[in-house]
């Protein structure tokens, strides 16, 4: 059988450096930082007091009160970010076969903010067990794709993903398989997360997970810095509309990029620890390139998990240079979670957009923050450090991994016709 070729024809994000494409790339290009104080809760008691959160979001802008209240953050996230995506794909849904559209949506943990009140609300009371009865349709992660296809009439597969951070890479590649193998003509696949809360902030807290860097937030992200301390943690929403290429071809539709191949793979070594070899990672990239039918040399950027952790960063780059060899030296290697922290399960989605992004500008955002060489990472890569690069870029990889060892890639390509 013949595989059908995947194009993407819509991009949507909401951010902490941008609250759209348009603002979502001004905000990678110049190097920007979300991170700033948090807002949400008092924080004072918390050893992390910062991240990375949306600004200027007002859910009555996009839903109405009574709406509003029955969406979980993550879920409004992913509404109006997948909205934003189909727009820009210009999809007509008054003649699309819906039966052939699916929505295939990423979380690493969904309603936690809905979750904890709940909870919170309960020990609170006289101990009579009165919940809010959207509890449980707000805070399960399956929500949002089921509100993105109720909303548009989608009637092709729907369902969430849940690989912690690798969450929404996991989604477009099974969004791009569903494709390939002519199930569906068009997908809305990304991810989203709403996690900068008491329950989350705390419990990553209590791992010692997080940047406790205080003092100085909008610098607390700062992969492969010597002087790094965690990651911060990060919220908002990635979408993108993936569609078969004789489709999009077929309506005119403007295509950003190909996506020529996804890898999966396991760490099968801990629960939140990388593997110190980076055998995990060496392998899902192995298999991605195998998927696409390419050369490692072939490569010219990669958008890294790269999370500010002192053994994540390390892992990763050690399997970069034993996966591309010499060519390595040639990559333009990244982390844009320099600047818009750790999105967890809408992680994948964000970087991949802000990968197919390099493609179009022929730019690659910068690794911000970096002060200090770390003797433990290969001077000869280039780390993009501290301002944007401009360069060809025709293949682009984006790397997400997550907590129990899951691990994503995908690679795209600027469209060969």
């Amino acid at each position: 059988m013949e595989l059908k070729r995947v194009v993407v024809t819509g991009l949507g994000a909401l951010t902490p450096i941008g609250n759209n494409i348009s603002e979502y790339w001004d905000g990678l290009k110049n190097g920007r930082s979300g991170c700033a104080p948090i807002t949400y809760f008092d924080a004072e008691k918390f050893k992390t007091r910062f991240a990375c959160e949306i600004k200027n979001f007002d859910p009555l802008q996009h839903f109405d009160r009574k709406e509003a209240r029955k969406l979980d953050r993550f879920a409004q996230y992913a509404l109006v970010s997948s909205d934003e995506a189909i727009k820009d794909a210009g999809i007509d849904l008054d003649t699309v076969d819906k039966f052939r559209v699916g929505v295939i949506w990423g979380a690493g943990i969904g309603g936690i903010e809905t979750f904890q009140n709940e909870v919170k609300n309960f020990a609170e009371g006289d101990g009579t067990p009165r919940f809010n009865p959207f509890f449980i349709p707000k805070m399960i992660a399956d929500i949002a794709p089921g509100n993105i296809s109720i909303k548009h009439g989608f009637m092709g597969p729907n369902y969430t993903t849940v690989s912690a951070c690798a969450s929404s890479a996991n989604a477009m590649i099974d969004a791009l398989n569903y494709i390939r193998l002519n199930h569906c003509d068009i997908i809305v696949t990304g991810g989203s997360e709403a996690a900068v809360t008491q329950a989350g902030v705390g419990g990553f807290n209590a791992m010692h997970a997080l940047s406790t860097r205080n003092e100085s937030p909008e610098t607390a992200s700062r992969p492969f810095d010597a002087t790094r301390d965690g990651f911060v943690l990060g919220e908002g929403a990635g979408a993108l509309i993936l569609e078969e290429y004789e489709h999009a071809k077929a309506r005119g539709a403007k295509i950003y990029a190909e996506v020529i191949g996804g890898g999966m793979s396991s760490d099968a070594y801990h629960m939140t620890a990388p593997h110190p070899d980076g055998i995990g990672v060496e392998r899902v990239m192995h298999n991605c390139l195998r998927d696409a039918g390419i050369d490692a040399s072939e490569v010219d950027a990669i958008n890294t998990h790269g999370t500010s952790t002192p053994l994540g960063d390390v892992a990763e780059l050690k399997a970069i240079s034993k996966v591309f060899g010499a060519h390595a030296n040639d990559i333009n290697i990244n982390s844009t979670k320099s600047m818009t922290g750790h999105l967890l399960g809408a992680a994948g989605a964000i970087e991949a957009i802000a990968s197919i992004l390099s493609m179009q500008h022929n730019l690659v955002p910068p690794t911000i923050n970096h002060t200090t060489v770390d003797e433990n990472i290969d001077p000869s890569l280039n780390l993009t450090l501290n301002k944007a690069q401009e360069r060809e870029v025709n293949i682009a990889m984006s790397n997400t991994f997550g907590f129990g060892g899951h691990n994503a890639c995908v690679l795209f390509r600027k469209l060969i016709e």
